[in-house]
């Protein structure tokens, strides 16, 4: 099979988190269609590769290992603060995720680049802490939890950047969401990976007001098309 290593970036800007999930699962099905096309028929067409990169309005989602007790905020507050949620396919817990924080969702045919999600999962976590490091601010991985880290192993730890995903037939799909200029008192309805609220930070919070959105998602698509040799079209 023909390794296609372009992606196509599909900047959807605000979009409500169910429209999007429907979004990655027809592209990802697509992948998927033509690879089994592929085998079945003994063919050989390339699979494309995309990366949608979005801001959600407020909403909750719960992974497939997440346990509903971390979200704390019951129906009739989520009402009130125009909350919604989600139950969703991708690994993890309980995230939020809002307006001012960037999600990337890489919905991308790994066979193109590697068949390891361990791989693929540190890749994707280097991509962000390189980013951030371009901004002055030193992340790092932390040895048994998922996601970007400041001071790891120290008191004040604190998660800047979530992660979760989930494979089907090496294609990917959900992904990462850093946090830049969210309001991140909407963590106080959850129980984030079982971390309490003061463990969560931003780049806002980080560095102040002096970058924009837009400003670390142009140096986080560069950094992931780097880290996975892709071209970005």
């Amino acid at each position: 099979m023909n390794k296609n290593k372009n992606i196509i970036v599909k900047d959807l800007g605000k979009v409500e988190y169910q429209n999007c999930f429907e979004i990655q699962k027809k592209l990802q099905q697509e992948i998927i269609n033509i690879k089994l096309n592929n085998r079945r028929n003994n063919l050989n067409i390339e699979t494309p590769n995309y990366l949608i990169v979005v801001e959600h309005n407020h909403v909750y989602t719960l992974g497939n290992s997440g346990d509903v007790n971390n979200l704390l905020y019951k129906e009739e507050l989520l009402k009130k603060n125009n909350i919604s949620f989600h139950h969703t396919n991708r690994g993890g817990d309980i995230t939020y995720h809002g307006p001012g924080q960037l999600v990337l969702y890489p919905i991308i045919d790994l066979e193109n680049f590697f068949t390891d999600i361990h791989k693929y999962l540190r890749l994707l976590e280097k991509s962000v802490i390189e980013t951030l490091k371009k901004i002055n601010i030193k992340a790092s991985v932390s040895s048994n939890r998922t996601g970007v880290w400041l001071d790891v192993g120290k008191y004040n730890e604190r998660k800047i950047c979530a992660l979760g995903v989930k494979v089907s037939r090496w294609v990917t799909m959900h992904g990462l969401a850093l946090n830049i200029t969210n309001d991140l008192s909407y963590f106080d309805g959850i129980i984030p990976c079982g971390l309490d609220n003061r463990n969560v930070t931003s780049v806002k919070k980080e560095i102040g007001n002096s970058i924009s959105i837009d400003d670390v998602k142009s140096l986080l698509i560069k950094n992931f098309s780097d880290n996975f040799g892709a071209t970005i079209i």
